[in-house]
């Protein structure tokens, strides 16, 4: 079996790659930063297992295109296509820029419009392949000083709810489910584009990318999931906002600020990666090893609905037995 993974080199991706290497599929890896491309290889192939990498830039179509076909005529027929790859700026609208919000569109969205494009040309001749859209929590609900990515996650959203009814009235067998995730420990926080004068963070609960990683794994295993939601804070900020979303506007325009900013001032030369890679020696994780966590309780109740429903039933039943003996 066969996976592609775009933003491969580092954060979810990177530990993606290793989740699947590490249920021993072969693996191609897209991204733009060679170094740790081959780095990546490296240790998946130390894995036991195939891997290649193409350096391309999601936002190029061609690119990506042409990084579709050499990974098939490498490795073979693509079985997942997992449109990982992210950009996203830390600022008030105001102080974004029109190219600098073109460009985290072009990566966040488009990159995934173009790698659905990309993995259908290559799945429907097969009438078989599962792809996997990269969502958020911020998909559902956006936050200040990240417009930017939120508009785009709603975006693929949006999208992808529209080619998943053309596929139904295909009647295709390709898969296509989208993941949401919560704030995750990623190198992200260190070389985003960052206007605010202080260092970023991912708004807590954090939780490590491996996490991530588990939950993209099952959602490919499981395409008939139309969506998956990773962890008890994406769970409880999409419903909020369906609740209440005036309230959570009122709520984010004070804690969204301070959730998001440490107090540690952001370094003059911080290295910005949204229109070129930087060249950093990182993989998966991020600074924040600290507090985040490696377990998603939630995860282990959606991945298990058959356990946790018998398990639900099971309490329901102790509790009407208790009821009922009281009564007697």
């Amino acid at each position: 079996m066969i996976v592609a993974i775009t933003g491969a080199s580092a954060g979810v991706g990177r530990a993606v790659a290793r989740e699947f290497a590490a249920q021993k599929w072969d693996v191609a890896l897209i991204a733009r930063d060679a170094g740790r491309l081959n780095a990546a290889v490296a240790e998946l192939q130390g894995m036991g297992v195939n891997a290649t990498s193409v350096v391309a830039d999601v936002a190029d179509f061609g690119a990506l295109n042409a990084a579709a076909l050499a990974i098939e005529n490498t490795l073979g027929p693509i079985d997942v296509w997992i449109n990982n790859a992210m950009a996203t700026v830390f600022a008030p609208v105001a102080e974004i820029t029109p190219d600098e919000f073109k460009r985290a569109t072009e990566v966040t969205y488009l990159g995934q419009v173009h790698g659905t494009m990309v993995a259908l040309a290559l799945m429907r001749p097969r009438n078989r392949g599962t792809i996997v859209n990269i969502g958020s929590a911020l998909a559902y609900r956006a936050i200040p000083l990240q417009s930017a990515y939120c508009g785009a996650k709603y975006a693929v959203r949006g999208f992808t709810d529209a080619l998943r009814s053309e596929l139904i009235h295909e009647g295709s067998a390709i898969g296509l489910v989208m993941v949401h995730l919560p704030a995750i420990n990623t190198p992200q926080f260190d070389w985003a584009l960052n206007k605010t004068g202080r260092r970023t963070q991912p708004v807590p609960p954090i939780f490590q990318p491996e996490v991530a990683a588990r939950a993209i794994h099952f959602a490919a295993m499981h395409p008939e999931r139309r969506e998956v939601w990773v962890g008890g804070s994406t769970v409880k900020a999409i419903i909020a906002n369906k609740l209440a979303p005036g309230l959570l506007d009122r709520y984010l325009a004070y804690a969204g600020y301070s959730g998001q900013l440490t107090d540690e001032a952001q370094p003059r030369d911080a290295p910005v990666n949204l229109f070129t890679t930087v060249e950093a020696d990182v993989a998966a994780h991020g600074r924040f090893d600290e507090v985040a966590t490696g377990y998603s309780g939630e995860m282990m109740v959606s991945t298990h609905r058959s356990f946790a429903a018998l398990a639900a039933a099971g309490l329901f039943a102790f509790g009407l037995g208790r009821w009922l003996s009281r009564r007697s």
